[in-house]
């Protein structure tokens, strides 16, 4: 009888293992990769060599490149800026980049093959992250923790709202571009409407530390945390659970449908990719060099991720 139930347990172990993949292919971009967003069938990348790199990944070759130009370091020579954020919208690419001037930000919109400075360091502004609302309209989120709404045709900022006095991780929006949901080193999440900046819902109770990055898909909501907690959140109740890591969470990303996510849970930065409702672990994804910046699901079977190296993977769930 004892040796029937250890081989069902070893059947049930086997069934429930999670598969182990490796990349199927390794991207070298010019620099640390620092951002990565999709859109169509393209792939684009912030460097911190001053690039933003286009990679159509169907043809799987790059297609088009932005390089910003040189700033000064602290000790006065001439060095490329980190881009450490991007985002493409009908024709305008969007990079938000350092300045090398007490850590203030420059904002580059580029479009026609030309680079025009929006936003420069003499406007003394920390700003970590941009993503376009429309083509007119730019989120931003300033290491204070505050959310902007910026015009590019006024050159004004539409409001700003504090969100709260820990410092900001990260924000995603929603699929319509209509709500983004901003994190922090609190561990508390805030939702808000991107129109206004009013605060729709804060959610917290999870993450008891900071929340390096946050993923946001059909009203479900994902936090990598410093706490070793790989939060997920129901937008529809407020309330939510977690996956325990045994290191820290550096980078979280949902597919298209939310009903997989992924964290990177271990030391040694592998991805595991779960069932977002029974928190199954399906996939366990090995290969990935260094600390994860970006995971991004492009479908329900494929993603790309990158981290603090040159080489962007790309992953297939089989």
């Amino acid at each position: 009888m004892k040796k029937l139930i250890t081989v069902w347990i070893v059947l049930l172990a086997i069934l429930h293992a999670a598969e182990t993949l490796t990349p199927t292919e390794q991207i070298v971009v010019a620099g640390t990769a620092k951002d990565i967003v999709a859109d169509g069938a393209h792939l684009y990348i912030g460097t911190d060599m001053g690039r933003l790199q286009v990679y159509d990944y169907t043809a799987k070759a790059f297609v088009y490149e932005i390089a910003l130009p040189d700033i000064r370091d602290f000790m006065g020579d001439s060095v490329p800026p980190r881009v450490f954020s991007i985002d493409y919208k009908d024709g305008r690419y969007l990079l938000v980049s350092d300045s090398g001037v007490s850590g203030y930000s420059d904002i580059w919109i580029h479009e026609n093959n030309q680079s025009t400075r929006l936003l420069s360091h003499e406007e003394k502004k920390v700003i970590v992250k941009g993503r376009f609302i429309d083509k007119d309209h730019i989120l931003l989120g300033y290491l204070s923790n505050e959310a902007a709404l910026y015009d590019i045709r006024s050159r004004k900022e539409l409001y700003r709202v504090q969100l709260s006095e820990s410092k900001f991780s990260d924000f995603a929006l929603s699929e319509d571009h209509t709500k983004a949901v901003y994190g922090c080193e609190s561990g508390v999440l805030s939702l808000i409407d991107t129109a206004s900046g009013k605060v729709l819902q804060v959610l917290k109770g999870i993450n008891k530390d900071n929340t390096y990055k946050v993923a946001y898909r059909q009203g479900i909501i994902a936090a990598a945390g410093q706490d070793r907690r790989g939060a997920i959140y129901r937008e529809s109740t407020g309330k939510g659970d977690f996956i325990e890591g045994n290191f820290l969470i550096y980078a979280t990303g949902l597919s298209p449908s939310a009903k997989l996510v992924a964290f990177a849970m271990d030391e040694q930065n592998n991805i595991s990719v779960y069932d977002t409702a029974s928190h199954t672990k399906l996939y366990y994804l090995k290969g990935q060099k260094s600390t994860l910046n970006a995971i991004v699901f492009t479908g329900e079977t494929t993603l790309f991720s990158a981290s603090d190296d040159n080489t962007v993977m790309a992953w297939k769930l089989q």
